[in-house]
């Protein structure tokens, strides 16, 4: 009964004669650095279930987001897990999608004639890194919050375009509800919907042009003769996809899977936290690991280049992954012959491992221990300037700038800023906010503020 059901259904659908051809083609044998690009495409089929599943009890709102994911987390039958899954295959497609991008550069599968196979990958890079930045804030929890604020400060700093940039991807100058709404559409349905496209013609590409060779030193593409050469190829060695070489993407993808699932069993999802409060900024703002290296960079950089660097630096990255198919298309494959392209690769690695190290114990981060001003800042002052102090301690800012060798370095030392910015000014920084710190406009009321400002302006030389 069951074969006639089968034949039935393929004889009404036809996916014996679509499909069969298409999962039996014949490729190259291929090593097992060749099955990252498949195990990318499952850990984002993953992503989608699982989100799907966390959809079903999550409220995008701010009221409501916190508790359905602490809800999600220790009330839902299997919530822990499923959210678990969804946090650690993040980062397990996000390693999956850059290792597999760099295999695709050391063996020079870019060239010819796969250059749009490459800018059609380059988009999926783009657009994966696109929806692990919009997942952080859907936590909404005091780290991803302020984590999100620190960007939209410093995308608002970009020349020319920064209040441009800030209006679309926060929904205003102020990371508030619509933020989080608009945060959620595009990491639930905008982003996907654009990957899946892009998969679909990437997978296109792939049969179209078949699967890149494994590069031998000494053989070159040459646009007069590499189809050819690659059909005689396929003729003498080719082997069917299925199962002759698929095989090894199922066992390197349940390997991949089972990791992630283990990780989610053992250590479950990341901790929420406290939940996002504008009014205390008591967090650790930094971004999630794979964006904490750009964090860390625009640290070290020099404070004259940085609102410049926050946007060249990424536009110059994708200028140079756009052209690269295209000013070398043609020439040696192996990494044997191409050692700067090993080199580009090494060096890339290592400096982001750096400075990933470095931005998770950087000195420039707030500190968030329990910091008190030491007496001889507080002696003598009257009681509006007591009251600034006390903001000054209870608001966080302490956190983040330094007084009398006490407090955070992430902001500038405030031991003598009476001397060098008048009362005016204090409030225009302290409503607007600058590099890397929020605005507190909307959260300080007016007398808050002209007791902070009052405090602020004791601190002279």
């Amino acid at each position: 009964m069951m074969k006639a059901i089968v034949y039935w259904l393929d004889d009404r659908i036809g996916f014996s004669t679509t499909f069969k051809p298409l999962i039996e083609h014949p490729v190259p044998p291929t090593g097992w650095d060749y099955t990252l690009g498949s195990a990318a495409l499952i850990a984002f089929t993953v992503q989608v279930v699982t989100g799907v599943a966390l959809a079903f009890s999550y409220v995008p709102t701010p009221d409501h987001a916190y508790e359905s994911l602490d809800f999600i987390t220790h009330d839902a039958i299997l919530g822990n897990i499923v959210r678990g899954v969804h946090f650690w295959g993040a980062s397990a497609m996000v390693l999956l999608v850059c290792a597999h991008a760099a295999q695709v550069f050391l063996i020079g599968a870019f060239k010819f004639p796969r250059e749009v196979n490459w800018l059609s990958g380059t988009l999926l890079l783009v657009f994966t890194f696109g929806m692990a930045f919009t997942g952080q804030l859907l936590r909404w929890n005091q780290d991803a919050y302020w984590a999100v604020v620190v960007g939209a400060s410093q995308a608002a700093r970009a020349p020319l375009i920064g209040d441009f940039l800030t209006g679309i991807l926060f929904a205003g100058n102020q990371v508030g509800g619509a933020t989080l709404t608009r945060f959620y559409a595009t990491h639930v349905f905008m982003i996907p919907a654009i990957i899946f496209g892009l998969l679909g013609l990437h997978l296109y590409l792939v049969i179209r042009h078949g699967v890149s060779e494994p590069p031998v030193p000494g053989v070159r593409v040459d646009r007069l003769t590499y189809r050819q050469r690659y059909e005689e190829l396929i003729h003498k060695i080719g082997v069917p996809f299925w199962p002759d070489a698929g095989w090894k993407d199922v066992v390197f993808a349940l390997a991949v899977g089972s990791i992630v699932l283990i990780l989610a069993a053992v250590l479950g999802p990341r901790d929420l936290g406290n939940k996002a409060d504008p009014t205390v900024i008591q967090a650790y703002p930094r971004p999630d690991w794979y964006f904490l290296w750009y964090f860390a960079l625009l640290a070290l950089i020099p404070a004259g280049i940085e609102d410049w660097f926050i946007i060249g630096f990424p536009l110059v990255l994708g200028v140079l992954f756009v052209i690269l198919p295209f000013i070398a298309p043609f020439g040696e494959r192996s990494p044997r012959r191409r050692p700067w392209a090993v080199g580009v690769v090494l060096v890339t690695a290592f400096s982001i491992g750096a400075l990933v190290e470095y931005g998770s114990n950087a000195p420039w981060s707030p500190d968030l221990s329990t910091l008190t001003l030491p007496p001889s800042v507080t002696q003598g002052l009257t009681a509006s300037q007591l009251q600034g102090a006390q903001s000054f301690q209870q608001r966080g800012c302490i956190n983040c700038h330094t007084i009398a060798g006490v407090g955070g370095q992430r902001g500038p030392e405030l031991t003598h800023i009476g001397t060098s910015l008048s009362s005016n000014e204090l409030t225009w920084r302290i409503l607007n906010g600058g590099r890397n710190m929020p605005a507190y406009g909307t959260t300080l009321s007016p007398q808050e503020l002209a007791n902070l400002v009052d405090f602020l302006g004791t601190r002279t030389r």
